[in-house]
Order: C-alpha cells, then sequence, then structure tokens
C-alpha cells in the first residue's frame, strides 16, 4: 500500500497521520504532481495528492475519500459509530479542509500571477473564510484525549499548513487554538515527523 504525497500538502499530512496512527502499513512516496509522474496520473487522473494505492492496486483519491478507506480498513478507528457523532466529526474535518481549500487559493494566486496580476479582492474574500473559520475553531475546539478522530488530523494538518505559508498571521485573538498543536502532540508524539 502506498501513498502519493507532498510534505507540504495539509490533505497528504492528514491522511498520513491518520494511516500512522490506526497502524496502517502504507509506503509514503514523495511525488511531484508538476511533473506528471506516470504513476500518479495512471492512478488518479486528477493527477492530484494524496492517492492512496491500495495494495490490490486500487486507487483512492480526494483525501476525505482516503480517511474513510483507512476508517475501513481499521475497522472504525476515525470516525464514530454513533451517527450523530459522526457526522459532527466529518463536518468538522470538512470545515478544517475548507479552510485550507482557501489558504491554498490564496498561495496560488501569488504564485502563478505577476505581481500586476493578482486579483487583490480575490485574497481578501478567501481571507475572511479562513478568518471566519479559525475564529470557530478557536471557540469550539474538540476534546482531545486519547481517542482520536479524523477531525483531529484535519486540524493538525490545517495549522501546521498555515504556520508554514501564513506565520505570524493567524494566531493573534484565538489562544485556544494556538496552544491546541502541544495538546494534540501529546496524543501524537510523532506530529512533528508530518511537516514540509
Amino acid at each position: 500500500m502506498k501513498i502519493l504525497y507532498s510534505p507540504a500538502s495539509p490533505y497528504s499530512n492528514k491522511v498520513r497521520m491518520a494511516a500512522h496512527h490506526v497502524g496502517l502499513a502504507a509506503e509514503s512516496v514523495l511525488t511531484d504532481t508538476n511533473a506528471n509522474p506516470p504513476e500518479l496520473i495512471e492512478s488518479n487522473p486528477l493527477g492530484k495528492i494524496p492517492t492512496l494505492i491500495a495494495a490490490d492496486g486500487q486507487a483512492i483519491y480526494d483525501s476525505r475519500a482516503i480517511m474513510h478507506f483507512i476508517d475501513r480498513e481499521a475497522k472504525g478507528k476515525l470516525y464514530p459509530k454513533s451517527p450523530t457523532k459522526r457526522t459532527k466529526v466529518e463536518i468538522f474535518e470538512a470545515l478544517c479542509d475548507g479552510i485550507c481549500d482557501s489558504l491554498l487559493a490564496i498561495v496560488y494566486e501569488k504564485r502563478f500571477h505577476p505581481p500586476e496580476k493578482v486579483h487583490q479582492p480575490w485574497i481578501d474574500r478567501q481571507w475572511e473564510k479562513v478568518e471566519r473559520g479559525l475564529d470557530y475553531l478557536n471557540a469550539n475546539l474538540p476534546k482531545t484525549s486519547g481517542k482520536l478522530n479524523a477531525g483531529h488530523f484535519a486540524l493538525a494538518a490545517m495549522l501546521r499548513y498555515i504556520e508554514l505559508r501564513f506565520a505570524g498571521e493567524w494566531q493573534n485573538g484565538r489562544p485556544q487554538l494556538e496552544k491546541w498543536p502541544a495538546k494534540f502532540e501529546k496524543h501524537f508524539p510523532d506530529y512533528s515527523k508530518f511537516k514540509a
């Protein structure tokens, strides 16, 4: 089993941490999406990471599809069995992934356009979404205990990414969120291994 990934990708880090946590034997394969490597393109027509290639050769892509696959392989270790609690975790994961979507939109807008073509109103709109999401998370952090779920890994990956790309720009007024990674690391000591 393999996970094609990039170390800077928050979605890659989410699934790699989750696989590691549940003990799923999956080799992490560093993948440059810009090079259109055959293993990625033949497995995922979108050419996106993460892509998980299962032992039988089946390719699973989109980080949430991969998380559900890992959950099934691990007999329900990532999502609660109660439908109500599971939905809550799935929504929390979607929020963290959505913040990452907006952060990446900002990064790509600046990276792929010359300065005179960068559309600042688009960046501002994305940052508004980020700020609303962060404020919500700061006020509604999940309980962090030994029983980690998909939402915890999504949050951990998002915070690692925002610190990588927007260091010092997100913490103000969010003390609970700023302290959360240290709490998470007590229950997932390998957190430091999953960074760019």
